[in-house]
């Protein structure tokens, strides 16, 4: 049997795939409220085909609780935050999570790290728990790291055609846990050491930080001198090597948005260009909000109140607002004593999680005189005519209607 500790949207469908496939799963979390709406047979969150998956898993045997089990193997898939102030990361949510597997598994027991975290982290945080409680690395305890490879909107694919990585001490408990992702990961799955496979999964995010910072910079150069750099982009785009990426509101998302940290937070004055794509990508809220401001000015606006931001998540069609451009934009206002006053509205948040959040297209657009666009969502994208007349914002670049503004 596995335990999969950490019910959130990695550790969720992560437990669905390997129950779907015929392995024994229990699921925990902490959150009791969670795990009782998953008793209940809903799933926490949308996602595409994850409500099927969910129906083949409680088929297969699957359940979920609040208590850790006694079993062989253990994956691990909690929140890995890093500490604003040094970068670092902060392992208190794994360290809590082995520090009860400790407690009740079995000698032999395999304890796979599925949170992404920085390179070193099993050695600086896991192997010294694991130690201070009197077990023996290798022996009584094997350690994995197998860093998850999927992006929310389209999850139950990733996760049965991305290639993965399996970091183990051994090689023979890295081929055992091979052969369980196995079960239902059609890519090529590589085991190598733990270091290495800590390394690439930050690494693999890093590289797609830096080349949306340098979209993001050329959008700010291009505004600077009243170019246009989506016409640019698509020019230098023809070249056979070159594939810039479209700039945006933003970084947001649990991985892209942090896991560079980690590295300029272990390698500070190496980590160069990776901070300084870090400080560009954190810099687009703002940069965004100063053209919100021109805008207005531009078109006689003075009332923010009749300003509407479309779209509270952190890319299309998902109900994951982790890091969210539009939540960054908010907390900048608030400070500024005007968060309160912009009308929000987004499809896929059902609560009310902000102020002056709506829950109607129509009524939200009745309400607003300028609207920015900051997501994507196939219900705008399909509904663009109810724009005609807006004042148009558009930092994603899916808005034709003649007159509309970019970033």
């Amino acid at each position: 049997m596995v335990n999969v500790i950490g019910l959130g949207y990695i550790g969720l469908p992560t437990a669905l795939m390997m129950a779907s496939h015929g392995v024994k799963v229990v699921g925990t979390d902490y959150n009791e409220e969670l795990v009782a709406t998953l008793n209940a047979g809903k799933t926490t969150f949308k996602e595409d085909r994850l409500d099927e998956l969910f129906q083949k898993a409680v088929q297969s045997g699957i359940t979920f609780s609040t208590e850790y089990q006694v079993t062989d193997t253990y994956i691990v898939s909690v929140p890995t935050p890093y500490d604003e102030e040094s970068k670092k990361i902060d392992a208190k949510y794994i360290e809590s999570a082995v520090q009860s597997i400790l407690k009740i598994c079995p000698k032999g027991a395999v304890i796979v790290i599925e949170s992404t975290v920085s390179p070193g982290t099993l050695d600086k945080y896991v192997r010294p728990l694991i130690k201070e409680n009197g077990f023996i690395i290798g022996e009584d305890i094997h350690l994995v790291h197998a860093p998850e490879r999927i992006i929310p909107g389209n999850m139950v694919y990733e996760l049965l055609n991305n290639n993965r990585t399996i970091g183990a001490d051994n090689k023979e408990i890295g081929e055992k846990i091979k052969e369980l992702y196995s079960s239902f990961c059609k890519g090529d799955i590589v085991v190598t050491d733990i270091r290495t496979a800590e390394m690439t999964k930050v690494v693999e995010n890093t590289f797609r930080d830096i080349n949306i910072a340098y979209a993001n910079e050329l959008a700010k150069i291009c505004r600077s001198d009243n170019m246009d750099v989506y016409e640019i982009i698509r020019i230098a785009n023809k070249h056979p090597r070159v594939n810039i990426l479209q700039p945006g509101p933003g970084v947001g998302g649990h991985c892209i948005s942090v896991d560079p940290w980690f590295l300029v937070g272990d390698y500070p004055g190496l980590a160069n260009i990776i901070l300084a794509a870090r400080k560009i990508n954190d810099s687009m809220p703002e940069f965004v909000l100063e053209r919100i401001h021109d805008i207005m000015k531009e078109n006689g606006m003075t009332d923010i109140s009749r300003v509407g931001f479309y779209g509270l998540t952190y890319k299309e069609d998902v109900d994951d607002m982790r890091e969210s451009p539009t939540l960054q934009m908010l907390d900048s206002m608030e400070k500024h004593l005007c968060g309160n006053l912009v009308k929000i509205y987004d499809p896929f948040i059902t609560k009310d999680v902000v102020p002056n959040q709506m829950h109607d297209l129509d009524e939200f657009l009745n309400a607003v005189d300028m609207v920015v666009l900051l997501v994507g969502h196939s219900e705008i994208r399909n509904n663009m005519d109810k724009l005609k007349g807006k004042v148009i914002l558009d930092t994603r670049n899916i808005c034709n209607i003649e007159g509309v503004y970019r970033i």
